[in-house]
C-alpha cells in the first residue's frame, strides 16, 4: 500500500487512512484515489423534534461525504473517473451517550474496472464508527440505522444511463445491506477477539421489510442472495431479529424519556431527510381529533392565584405529546408503515438498525462542538454535494471523467481557497417516460426551536488539511478471486428451422 501522504501520528488512525487500508486489499490492479469530507460539528434540534418537554435534546451534527475514483494502471496519462460515494450523518446525543449513524445515499457510477470498492468502503466506514477503539466521538452507544430502497441512480446523475451500471434491484439491494451489515458486525468481533475485550461488547440487529411477514422476509431475501454469499458466518453477540429496536431494553434509547414513562412516540422514533418515517411522523404530529375552537379572549388579571393556573396550565399544554404522538405505539406506527406510498409502490423496501454498546478508551473532557483536525466548515460539504448533484453528469465515460476533474478539482480549490465553478454546460436530463420512482415528499414545514450559535469558529481548510486528512490515494496489485473474475459468454447456437417444400398438384 502507497499513500500519497504522510500517516498521522496519533495512535488512532484517521478516517482516510482508515479508509485507504480496507481499499488496499480490493483484487485488482489499479490505483484508487480517495476524498473525505466531514463537517465541523453543530447544533441541531432536527432528530428528535416532536421530543416533550418542548425542547428538544442537545444533538450535534456532523455531515460525511466519501468519494472514491479509480485510475486503471495501463498508463501515467489514464484519467481518473469516480466509481462510489457515501453520504452519512452522524449525531451525537451527550445526555444518553449515545451516537446515531446514518447512512443517507450509496452510488456507483459503473465505471470501475474491476468489483466495485462500493461495498468494502461501507464496510469500513460504518465499522470506523462502531468501533471503540477508532471511534472518533464521544458515545458509549452507537445505533446504526438506514433506509433501503432500490433506484436507479442516488448521487451520480444520468450514471442509469451508463449501459456498464448495473443497479441492484429491490429485494437485491435489501439482501446486500444485510450482508455488509453482518460483515461490519462480523469484523468488529474479531478486532476484539485478538485484543480479548469480547466481553463488554453488545450488538443488536433488527431488520423489517414493511408488509412482509418474517418468513415471506427470510424467503425473499434468501432468493436475492447469491449462491457464493449463503455461507456466511454469522455473529456471536447477536443475531438478526425481524421487527423494529425501540421495544428492546439492552441498549439505551438515544432520546428516552427522562422520567421512563412519558408515552410519547417522538421519543422513540428519529427524524432523518429523504426518509419516509419522517413524512409519517410529520403526518401523526399534526393529526388532531378535536374541533376547532376559536380562540379564547383574553381577560384582564384579577390575582396572581389566577396566572399561576393560568401559567400551570399552560406548561402542561406544552409537554404534551404532539398531535396522535401520545397514542401511537411504536408497535403500531411500525404497523402502519406497511400501508405508506413507499412502501406499497410494488417495490420491496426494508428498514435495518444495528446497535452497538461499548465503551470507547478514555473518553476526552473537551466538547463535542470544538472541531477536530481534519475537519471541514459545513459550507464546503454543502458547496461539494451541490456542485455533484446538479453540476455534472454521468451518462458516459468522457462525461464521467470530466465530472471527476470538475468534483475533485472543487474540493481542493476549496482547500486552496479557490472558488469553485459549477457554471459549465452540461447535457439536460431527458425525460422520464417511465413512472416516476416513489419518492419521499417534502416534509411539511413547521416552527422548530431556535439553536444558539455555536461558540467554536468554523475550522479553514488548508492544503495541509487536504494533505493529511482529506485526500490519499492506494496502489492495488492483488490476484482476482475466482468468483470476482468476469464470467464469459456461454456461446449459443442457433437452429436455422428448415422450411419443407410444398408440393403442388
Amino acid at each position: 500500500m502507497s499513500s500519497s501522504s504522510s500517516s498521522s501520528s496519533s495512535p488512532k488512525p484517521n478516517l482516510r487512512d482508515h479508509l485507504l487500508a480496507a481499499l488496499s486489499t480490493l483484487p485488482g490492479t489499479r490505483e484508487h484515489h480517495l476524498h473525505v469530507l466531514v463537517s465541523a460539528p453543530r447544533k441541531s434540534n432536527g432528530l428528535f423534534p416532536f421530543a416533550s418537554p418542548p425542547k428538544p435534546p442537545r444533538v450535534y451534527l456532523q455531515d460525511i461525504l466519501v468519494l472514491c475514483s479509480e485510475r486503471a494502471m495501463t498508463g501515467d496519462d489514464a484519467p481518473r473517473v469516480i466509481v462510489s460515494a457515501i453520504e452519512a450523518s452522524v449525531y451525537v446525543v451527550p445526555p444518553t451517550k449515545c451516537a446515531v449513524f446514518y447512512v443517507s445515499k450509496v452510488d456507483s457510477t459503473g465505471q470501475a474496472s474491476g468489483p466495485a470498492p462500493t461495498s468494502r468502503l461501507v464496510r469500513a466506514l460504518i465499522g470506523y464508527y462502531v468501533d471503540a477503539r477508532t471511534r472518533p466521538v464521544q458515545a458509549e452507544h452507537v445505533w446504526v440505522q438506514l433506509f433501503a430502497r432500490a433506484q436507479g441512480q442516488y448521487l451520480f446523475p444520468n450514471s442509469k444511463e451508463w449501459s456498464g451500471k448495473k443497479a441492484l434491484g429491490d429485494t437485491g439491494l435489501c439482501a446486500w445491506w444485510k450482508r455488509v451489515l453482518t460483515k461490519v458486525v462480523l469484523d468488529l468481533e474479531k478486532g476484539k477477539e485478538k485484543e480479548k475485550e469480547n466481553g463488554n461488547l453488545k450488538v443488536k440487529m433488527y431488520y423489517i421489510l414493511p408488509g412482509y411477514s418474517q418468513d415471506e422476509a427470510e424467503h425473499a431475501l434468501r432468493i436475492a442472495t447469491p449462491a457464493s454469499a449463503t455461507a456466511l458466518e454469522q455473529p456471536q453477540n447477536g443475531v438478526w431479529e425481524y421487527g423494529h429496536p425501540y421495544s428492546q431494553t439492552d441498549i439505551p434509547l438515544p432520546c428516552a424519556p427522562a422520567d421512563g414513562k412519558t408515552k410519547n412516540l417522538g421519543h422513540f422514533i428519529p427524524s432523518f431527510d429523504d426518509d419516509p418515517k419522517s413524512r409519517f411522523m410529520d403526518e401523526i404530529a399534526y393529526t388532531t381529533d378535536g374541533d376547532i375552537k376559536s380562540p379564547q379572549r383574553k381577560r384582564a388579571r384579577t390575582n396572581t392565584n389566577e396566572l399561576t393556573k393560568t401559567t400551570t396550565t399552560t406548561s402542561n399544554e406544552e409537554s404534551k405529546p404532539h398531535g396522535e404522538l401520545g397514542k401511537v405505539t411504536a408497535d403500531e406506527f411500525w404497523e402502519r408503515m406497511s400501508f405508506r406510498q413507499e412502501c406499497v409502490a410494488g417495490a420491496v423496501t426494508a428498514f435495518f438498525s444495528v446497535m452497538v454498546s461499548s465503551v470507547p478508551d478514555g473518553l476526552s473532557g473537551e466538547s463535542p462542538l470544538a472541531p477536530q483536525a481534519g475537519q471541514v466548515a459545513g459550507q464546503v460539504h454543502k458547496r461539494i454535494m451541490t456542485t455533484l448533484l446538479t453540476g455534472v453528469e454521468f451518462s458516459t465515460y468522457e462525461r464521467a471523467v470530466k465530472a471527476t476533474e470538475t468534483v475533485e478539482g472543487a474540493i481542493k480549490g476549496l482547500c486552496e481557497g479557490i472558488p469553485s465553478c459549477t457554471k459549465r454546460p452540461r447535457t439536460p436530463e431527458p425525460r422520464e417516460r417511465l413512472l416516476v420512482p416513489p419518492r419521499t415528499p417534502p416534509r411539511r414545514p413547521r416552527v422548530e426551536a431556535e439553536v444558539s450559535p455555536n461558540p467554536f469558529p468554523e475550522p479553514v481548510a488548508s492544503l495541509e488539511t487536504y494533505r493529511m486528512h482529506i485526500y490519499g490515494s492506494v496502489e492495488t496489485r492483488n490476484a482476482m478471486h475466482k468468483e470476482e473474475q468476469p464470467q464469459k459468454g456461454v456461446a449459443v447456437t442457433v437452429l436455422t428451422v428448415r422450411r419443407k417444400n410444398r408440393l403442388i398438384k
